[in-house]
């Protein structure tokens, strides 16, 4: 049973975030996390109704925060006391690289780039608008790295 829920697809797991300015925050993701933007439906008022955001072979849905009933499910980090419930885990190659990009890009990194204890080299930062990213080169899917 377990084998059949899941579709055979390149990921099966998007995140799915709100954001008060999300054309900024596309380009920030864009620019500074190394996203790419597949799909930005914008409406007539330049908010963003749905944007498709590629990271290797996974990927996150967004759209501008909106009062709608699916959007009062979802509150903003700032109305949480910057307090999120879920973050997003990005693998990448080389964490001082993206380390230095969120940086430079004005980012605050809430956790510091250090040598993780179950493998790999990380750290935790948030975006313009207070979601939190943790971004490191441990891969969860090599055998080899997995914590004994």
């Amino acid at each position: 049973m377990q084998g059949t829920i899941p579709k055979a697809t390149r990921a099966t797991i998007m995140p799915c975030l709100r954001y008060r300015d999300a054309p900024a925050a596309i380009e920030w993701l864009c620019d500074t996390l190394g996203f790419h933007a597949s799909l930005v439906v914008r409406n007539e008022d330049g908010t963003v109704a749905h944007a498709q955001l590629k990271y290797g072979n996974g990927m996150i849905m967004l759209g501008s925060a909106f009062d709608t009933e699916y959007g009062r499910l979802l509150k903003q980090p700032s109305e949480t006391g910057m307090a999120v419930t879920q973050a997003a885990y990005l693998v990448v190659n080389d964490a001082d690289k993206v380390h230095a990009r969120v940086l430079d890009a004005g980012g605050e990194v809430v956790l510091p780039l250090q040598d993780e204890e179950y493998g790999g080299r990380g750290f935790t930062c948030r975006d313009p608008e207070g979601h939190i990213w943790s971004i490191g080169t441990y891969d969860p899917w090599v055998e080899g790295e997995r914590a004994q």
